[in-house]
């Protein structure tokens, strides 16, 4: 991979689930920091026109979306094994997309107070269901398991445990005790590590500047 990996983010943000990726990767990459009022200006509107981070851009490919980045990584850098052969990818894609939808709907609604009517038509229209099917849903998919996707550690492993451990951190999601576990182990990962030193470094010299 010779084209250059460019990194925009903000150390309080999703981009601490991305870093957390490239640091497993294991590639050289640029981080770009991003002020939240930068991330309307037209500059950096460009490469993300939802004004958001994370973003990547490697070589001429820009990518957004957590999810989405964490699957190009995997796909870009493939002796870094962090998506399981093609031919069992089944598991791997239903859980990255399951916490970057259902999960990420639910737990944003709850936070913002968004409750779904318990109408059984109303609640068809909506996705994720409810907040209790997506937590039972994952608690099954993480529970007795060390993967959520074959026999070794994937970027769905990663982008779950990186969304429970935010969640239980900040409590939109509770501490069931299959998420404690699973989510604290793979948080002790020494890729894990040095992400949230790399960002809660950066955070610190923010404060102090």
């Amino acid at each position: 991979m010779s084209d250059e990996i460019v990194f925009y983010t903000s150390p309080m943000s999703r981009g601490r689930i991305v870093r957390w990726m490239l640091e497993e990767v294991g590639r050289p990459y640029r981080t770009e920091l991003i002020g939240f009022g930068a991330m309307k200006e037209a500059a950096y509107r460009a490469i993300n026109p939802m004004g958001k981070v994370p973003a990547l851009s490697h070589g001429a490919t820009v990518v957004t979306e957590c999810a989405a980045i964490l699957a190009y990584l995997a796909d870009a850098c493939p002796e870094a094994g962090l998506a399981p052969e093609p031919a069992a990818r089944g598991a791997y894609y239903r859980w990255l997309f399951f916490c970057a939808g259902p999960v990420e709907a639910a737990v944003t609604n709850k936070v913002l107070g968004v409750t779904v009517p318990d109408e059984p038509r109303m609640r068809g229209m909506v996705g994720y269901g409810s907040l209790e099917a997506v937590l039972d849903t994952l608690e099954g998919a993480v529970s007795g398991r060390e993967f959520v996707a074959g026999e070794r550690f994937s970027a769905a492993d990663l982008y779950l445990a990186a969304h429970l451990g935010w969640g239980m951190q900040f409590g939109t999601i509770p501490k069931r005790p299959a998420f404690e576990a699973y989510a604290g182990r793979h948080a002790g990962r020494p890729a894990a590590v040095r992400a949230r030193e790399i960002d809660d470094g950066l955070l610190a010299r923010q404060a102090a500047s």
